[in-house]
């Protein structure tokens, strides 16, 4: 699998998988396929653009004249491309639709055509919605509660539909909440670091007490590169950091480590549907011999580190991009 297709590999997650794949594997080919929409981003693969090894192409994962091409010269798809933020899609659930469902059928019809040997699915631990005691484990029911997370799933069970009808080589990933460099400033940490460096509010949903699962972005992408080269054709895989923290716990450690005062905190009216806790059983992904690396702490004063040497990637987007401006007015506005 030296040729490999990273469709959304400008986005957050992509571009560190593309870095990650790129530095372990000196044969490895990659090439981004990306919209560049609000949350794609060139600047995330500025290190990368004159490796030999590297190419960016601009385009849709849901047009299949843009995917024809690439698909039919790759050895390997990862499928990062897809909307991902709960709240952008309480507001417009039919762009996630669009691109979560579609976009995948586009990319899995291309891969009846041409053939691949590893067909990658990034998908999300929300698909199987809300926890309140024990962890999921992949056979359990997806039942999710928002439209991201019912397109994530919608997405993901075409993507089985096509091993099992077609006898396609695909493998399904779920993350956990994911965390560090170059997330998109509208998520809970990098908008809590960003925020706090210049003294803004933090934004807390409801009483803070809703529990996520984080991973470091660079735990995930060593977890997608063992589902790629040892994950077996028709699994899904829980990838998560067994980091259980409320939202109120990663608000106050963001706050000390940047030495700011807990008097930022600004609780603001829940969100509709808010998912009260999530927790992933990941034995399964273990026992093909993957592990965390980074301890919580560690990644979360890597990511702050990041943000505070990084001021200009981020303040291009919040003070510059009007579609970050646009949203984060209109959502907040009522809160």
């Amino acid at each position: 699998m030296r040729d490999i297709l990273v469709t959304g590999g400008a986005g957050f997650i992509g571009s560190n998988f593309c870095r990650y794949m790129l530095d372990r594997y000196p044969e490895c080919r990659i090439t981004v396929l990306d919209a560049l929409t609000y949350a794609g981003n060139l600047d995330n693969l500025a290190d990368m653009r004159d490796n030999p090894r590297f190419r960016f192409v601009h385009g849709d994962i849901r047009n299949k004249g843009d995917v024809d091409p690439l698909v039919e010269e790759s050895s390997a798809i990862v499928n990062f491309a897809a909307e991902t933020h709960v709240d952008r899609s309480i507001d417009d659930p039919g762009s996630f639709v669009l691109t979560d469902v579609y976009g995948v059928f586009t990319l899995l019809e291309a891969c009846r055509r041409h053939g691949i040997q590893k067909f990658v699915h990034i998908s999300t631990d929300e698909v199987y919605g809300s926890i309140e005691e024990g962890s999921f484990k992949e056979g359990d029911c997806l039942e999710p509660n928002s439209p991201y997370s019912a397109s994530k799933a919608g997405g993901e069970l075409l993507a089985r539909s096509y091993f099992v009808t077609y006898g396609l080589p695909i493998i399904i990933t779920r993350g956990s909440n994911n965390f560090g460099p170059y997330q998109y400033p509208e998520k809970l940490i990098p908008l809590f670091i960003t925020n706090a460096m210049d003294d803004k509010p933090l934004p807390v949903y409801g009483d803070g007490q809703q529990v996520r699962d984080w991973i470091y972005v660079l735990d995930h992408c060593s977890g997608i590169d063992f589902a790629l080269h040892k994950g077996e054709p028709g699994m899904a895989y829980n990838l998560g950091g067994g980091n259980e923290r409320t939202n109120l716990e990663i608000t106050g450690l963001i706050l000390k480590l940047l030495g700011k005062p807990e008097s930022l905190i600004k609780y603001v009216t829940d969100r509709p549907g808010h998912d009260r806790r999530y927790s992933l059983d990941c034995r399964l992904m273990k026992s093909i011999g993957w592990q965390p690396e980074y301890t919580f702490e560690d990644a979360l004063k890597r990511t702050v580190d990041w943000y505070v040497s990084n001021e200009p990637w981020w303040r291009k987007i919040k003070e510059h991009q009007a579609e970050y401006q646009e949203f984060t007015r209109k959502w907040y506005a009522d809160r």
